[in-house]
């Protein structure tokens, strides 16, 4: 059976050089370079680069993004930046068209740096209702066929009882609408466990899964991602579940984290660190020994969690920065998380993969073929320095391509 398409003359992490053939969208034959070809089969020339599994996003703010220039958050904090986007949105800042049209242009960043996947959290509820999952909605249109794009309706405080009445119903209408997971942020709940119950009551009654922000604090005495472990035991949910930040898991004795993430793990619970905005965000208020706002990564590895890792917030009131691509976070993983290259690329690309509930990829027949092709010898090299010529596969197809030149001007 003839190829649909030939990646020609590849590198793999090991040095080998290969050839990669495509058929209906998955690695179909990985064979030496030095084989011959000539079938007609549609031939892309890699020219050496470095063939890696395609980088994923498990957690992007797509009706956030790129909204510094627009509302500044002078404080530089969490509560800084609710502040400014809540006094944004009641001044009607935000239109349909330009959330949409920056929605865009931030899976456009993303798509050329090498993402195929992207989850997104929209926030829903208040005076926003669920009119940002309908911009992010018509936003994902855009690009079928290029990016796997999941909405998280990220329903804001209060949920549960009276109070939470008309969040409820916002995120009904965002159900409606068509995201593919639940989520809010229960540690800035009055009420962080019945936060978690109603959330998991409106995901089991849909049939979807669950994403948290989860203990965004350097206080150690919040500890929500236990009661979340808890409860999704308890009652038996059966669909996804990430705990995204964790960031006060960070803070507790080695005892306590070491419990803690065999709970998470007995959960099965998936867990997205965000090394840029937590640096950005955490710890300001302290002026020595100024903890870095990543959560117990260790920890939960050495338990059996699967943690990957997001960026976050890119350029908005959360991040002022962030290029919108992960090999930035996987820089961080290695420098602030003391992650090997190796360990960090898995965590910004399958491991992230697995966490939205994707197949893995690897450089096997029968692996889905998202990949990322980059100009560097190792994932080490392409970590270190990010360079901008990629070549970016989605099911065989490519989807993006980039070309750095560069050139010194020396004196003769």
């Amino acid at each position: 059976m003839r190829a649909d398409r030939l990646l020609r003359d590849g590198r793999l992490p090991d040095g080998r050089r290969v050839d990669v053939e495509i058929i209906d969208g998955l690695i179909s034959a990985v064979r030496d370079s030095s084989t011959p070809f000539g079938d007609g089969t549609p031939v892309d020339e890699l020219k050496g680069w470095l063939i890696l599994p395609a980088l994923a996003e498990p957690h992007a703010h797509l009706d956030k993004a790129l909204t510094a220039e627009m509302v500044p958050n002078l404080d530089g904090d969490l509560d800084g930046g609710y502040e400014a986007w809540t006094t944004a949105v009641r001044a009607g800042k935000f239109t349909h068209e330009g959330m949409v049209a920056r929605a865009i242009q931030a899976i456009d960043l993303l798509l050329v740096h090498g993402v195929t996947a992207v989850r997104s959290h929209v926030n829903v509820g208040g005076d926003s209702g669920a009119k940002n999952v309908v911009a992010m909605q018509e936003a994902k249109s855009h690009f079928t066929g290029l990016v796997d794009i999941q909405l998280v309706a990220l329903t804001i405080t209060p949920l549960a009882g009276p109070e939470g009445a008309d969040n409820r119903a916002a995120l009904a209408d965002a159900i409606e609408a068509g995201v593919d997971l639940v989520g809010g942020a229960p540690n800035f709940d009055t009420d962080p466990a019945g936060f978690i119950k109603t959330a998991l009551d409106a995901a089991t009654d849909a049939g979807l899964g669950i994403d948290l922000h989860v203990d965004e604090t350097l206080d150690p005495s919040s500890l929500d991602v236990r009661e979340l472990a808890r409860q999704v035991q308890d009652r038996g949910f059966e669909h996804q579940v990430a705990a995204s930040h964790c960031v006060s898991l960070g803070m507790q004795t080695p005892k306590v984290q070491a419990e803690v993430a065999r709970e998470i793990a007995k959960a099965g619970i998936a867990v997205f660190p965000l090394p840029q905005t937590n640096l950005f965000l955490q710890g300001r208020e302290l002026s020595s020994a100024i903890p870095r706002g990543l959560t117990a990564i260790r920890a939960l590895q050495d338990a059996g969690v699967l943690v990957a890792a997001g960026a976050d917030n890119v350029q908005d009131i959360y991040n002022q920065v962030g290029r919108s691509d992960p090999l930035e976070t996987a820089a961080l993983l290695v420098m602030a998380g003391h992650q090997l290259a190796d360990d960090a690329y898995g965590m910004v690309s399958n491991d992230a993969r697995d966490g939205l509930g994707l197949g893995r990829v690897e450089l096997i027949p029968g692996a889905p073929a998202d990949l990322l092709v980059i100009n560097a010898v190792s994932p080490r090299e392409a970590i270190a320095d990010a360079p901008m010529s990629r070549r970016v596969y989605h099911r065989g197809e490519l989807v993006a391509s980039a070309d750095q030149w560069t050139q010194i001007h020396r004196a003769v």
